[in-house]
């Protein structure tokens, strides 16, 4: 960090747990009522993980502190946890009521958890995020946090060999008999935008080896398939888009249908011909970018925050300027939020809103996005493309394919217990039907 962005804001690396740090403005210690008001003045205390949000959010504290903040008579001292135990340690504060912190670090998977320790922002404007961002942080009708950073995904391609194929048209008589074996029609091949999951699988097998030995790629593609609840979210993807969901209308657990069944074929088929690598079992983000990075894989499901990585030519000097953003097949991406929210325990709650109003903003978002976030706001996604060029891509997507999953206190213990359930199922290594009845039951467990 910068001399002068160190001397205007307070930035504490935690190393041991939250209660440590000194209390907020107010009463402190803990606080049996739920919080106070304050004057609207002093200090605000609030969480934040390490990492590009950390970094980018110094930056926007340091503003605040030397600008508008001085004007509001607030001043924000931010702590970093390690990004392995931030919420962890919140929990532990929020079930003793704990006023120390002002403005917790929460997401859209876990709001729903966290709601009961926080307050509702009925006086924060919300008008210019994206909808879908805004209702990921909502329980029960109400908004509890306030959107920082988006997250969705896209379909990352490589644009030079797609393009290739689809001008020759020598080759489609091959590729139209590899679909045919792949998923039992024939079809020519699309651009990417137009794919369905049909198209994904018939791809896959034209660009692996193994179906193909022309394919200039090892492998078509590369699935996150480790047994992680991030990996949950990339299949949601699969689901969603063959149009199924986790739950009914009335919120009753919806698993047990062919629309998860046809998900996790698409995973299954794929795995089992050796259209990915063996190691999509143990894949996650990082081994999704080395695949693509190394020319091993035609293309992948992938976090949009991946693609200005394979971009540049001095970390991607083999593929940068040749990969590609598409939709995701079906269009539909999952979208949460990484927020922030107001401690229903906090002494200090007028003032702590100020800061929320003033993240809020544009201006505060620009700041944001310029310091390395990825703000969910699409004016200031398109004002700043050329900060990032997926910038104008993760708009566009969220804009038109957005979905959160449901918010209920157990969203997050879903997301673990589902891959838990069906990572198995998506490598081909347990039935597809018993392994989502059992996520059915798990998940209507914890529906309640």
């Amino acid at each position: 960090m910068k001399a002068k962005a160190t001397r205007l804001v307070t930035l504490t690396v935690v190393g041991i747990a939250l209660a440590g740090c000194a209390p907020s403005t107010g009463a402190g210690g803990n606080s049996s009522a739920a919080g106070d008001q304050g004057n609207g003045q002093g200090t605000v205390k609030m969480v934040l993980w390490p990492g590009p949000e950390g970094d980018a959010m110094s930056k926007v504290v340091a503003a605040y502190n030397a600008g508008q903040g001085q004007k509001d008579k607030v001043k924000v001292d931010m702590a970093l946890l390690s990004r392995q135990d931030t919420f962890s340690k919140e929990s532990t504060l929020m079930a003793a009521k704990s006023s120390q912190q002002d403005i917790y670090f929460v997401a859209t998977y876990n709001v729903g958890q966290f709601a009961n320790a926080l307050d509702p922002l009925t006086s924060v404007d919300a008008s210019n995020y994206f909808p879908v961002a805004v209702d990921g942080l909502k329980y029960q009708g109400k908004q509890f946090a306030l959107p920082l950073d988006v997250s969705n995904h896209f379909l990352l391609y490589r644009k030079d060999l797609l393009d290739k194929l689809l001008s020759s048209k020598s080759q489609w008589p091959a590729y139209e008999a590899v679909a045919t074996k792949a998923i039992g029609e024939k079809r020519d091949p699309k651009p990417a935008d137009q794919w369905d999951w049909n198209d994904y699988i018939a791809m896959s097998a034209w660009f692996s080896k193994s179906a193909n030995p022309t394919s200039p790629t090892q492998y078509g593609t590369i699935l996150q398939a480790k047994n992680l609840l991030f990996n949950t979210m990339i299949w949601d993807d699969v689901l969603w888009g063959e149009g199924g969901s986790w739950t009914t209308p009335d919120g009753k657990a919806n698993l047990n249908t062919p629309q998860a069944l046809k998900a996790v074929n698409v995973y299954s088929t794929i795995y089992k011909n050796g259209w990915t690598s063996k190691d999509s079992s143990q894949a996650e983000f990082p081994e999704t970018q080395a695949a693509l990075k190394a020319g091993s894989a035609a293309f992948a499901l992938q976090w949009s925050a991946g693609f200005a990585e394979l971009n540049d030519p001095a970390k991607s000097p083999q593929v940068a300027g040749k990969i590609a953003i598409a939709p995701v097949p079906g269009q539909k991406t999952h979208v949460h939020a990484l927020a922030v929210a107001l401690n229903k325990y906090s002494d200090n709650k007028a003032a702590a809103t100020k800061f929320l109003n003033y993240l809020a903003t544009t201006d505060a978002m620009t700041a944001y996005a310029k310091a390395g976030g990825i703000p969910a706001m699409p004016s200031v996604l398109k004002a700043n493309a050329s900060i990032n060029p997926a910038f104008d891509k993760i708009a566009e997507s969220i804009d038109k394919y957005g979905y959160s999953e449901p918010v209920f206190p157990n969203t997050f213990q879903a997301y673990s217990k589902l891959a838990e359930v069906l990572s198995g199922a998506w490598v081909g290594q347990q039935d597809g039907a018993a392994a989502l009845k059992d996520a059915n039951d798990e998940l209507q467990k914890l529906l309640g």
